[in-house]
């Protein structure tokens, strides 16, 4: 074990950056918990001891799995020697990443969830609008995370191209949910998807999250198709919301027939719309992200 141990790569320069990494990645996480407290200007710690909002709890932590991702990828696209370019790397896109969850999340509610007060509705203990919520906050961070690591170096225009990551990642969530409210609305008479979740109706929202999961790893592969050219600032956002697009519409397709073949004889519109089957809605949740991990893998 000691021979082993010696033949690794740590030195105490190492181990140090490392443990530096680690403290402000800690720290990061710590203040998106006050953050978010502050942000919906409430007393976090009330609503998830005193109070037991599950919802508010499933919000401040995809927040906090939002950032991890985010973090995640700062560290991982960073050069393995350069310890305090990492570190620093780390403490900019943590503070960006803050940043963008709440304003993505606000886009979010004002364009996409336009028909509901989200924040009214976990404070009021929602858990269907909380896991929407949750997936969408997701989503958007594995968008991010798919840009940093298609992009080289650590200037403005990498800046711009996290910033063209963000729109497409907009974009994207919005196709996805209003195709998924004109699915709704046709099978269940003209009724709409929003409303149905703000009555709480977990299965949707579980099928729901699942289809923004599964966009967003579709996404991801699309990025293993686009060269980096950090200049082309316009044909950048060109490519990357055409494939995008692309791969999103193509993800659905797939996992419609993957439905089919193994949900064969289960009518899915009375089982998940009418039932609330959240069972049968899981199920739907892992074929879409399967599917969409299926077509990473083929395209990476």
């Amino acid at each position: 074990m000691e021979s082993f141990l010696l033949g690794l790569p740590l030195s105490y320069s190492t181990l140090l950056y490392l443990g530096m990494d680690m403290a402000i990645g800690l720290f990061l996480l710590a203040m998106m918990r006050w953050v978010y407290g502050l942000w919906t200007k409430v007393d976090s710690t009330a609503q998830l001891a005193e109070k037991d909002n599950f919802a508010f709890g499933i919000s401040v932590a995809s927040s906090l799995f939002s950032l991890s991702i985010v973090l995640w990828s700062a560290a991982e696209r960073a050069s393995a020697g350069d310890y305090l370019d990492k570190s620093l790397q780390m403490i900019v896109y943590g503070v960006a990443g803050i940043l963008l969850i709440k304003v993505g999340r606000t886009i979010h509610d004002r364009l996409i969830l336009n028909r509901l007060d989200k924040q009214e509705q976990i404070l009021n203990r929602n858990v269907s609008i909380a896991l929407v919520d949750g997936a969408s906050s997701i989503a958007m961070a594995i968008i991010v995370r798919s840009v940093l690591l298609w992009t080289k170096g650590f200037d403005l225009q990498s800046g711009i191209a996290v910033l063209t990551g963000f729109f497409v990642a907009l974009t994207v969530m919005l196709v996805t949910t209003r195709l998924m409210e004109r699915r709704f609305a046709r099978d269940n008479q003209n009724d709409s998807m929003q409303e149905v979740l703000v009555r709480g109706q977990v299965a949707l929202a579980i099928q729901h999250g699942g289809n923004l999961l599964g966009t967003a790893l579709a996404v991801t592969a699309a990025s293993q198709l686009l060269y980096y050219q950090p200049d082309a600032y316009i044909s950048n956002l060109i490519n990357w919301l055409f494939l995008a697009l692309l791969f999103t519409l193509l993800t659905i397709l797939l996992s419609r027939i993957a439905q089919k073949l193994i949900l064969r004889g289960i009518n899915l519109v009375r089982e998940v719309d009418q039932q609330h089957n959240v069972g049968v809605a899981s199920i739907e949740m892992a074929l879409t992200i399967g599917m969409a991990l299926l077509l990473t893998g083929l395209v990476s």
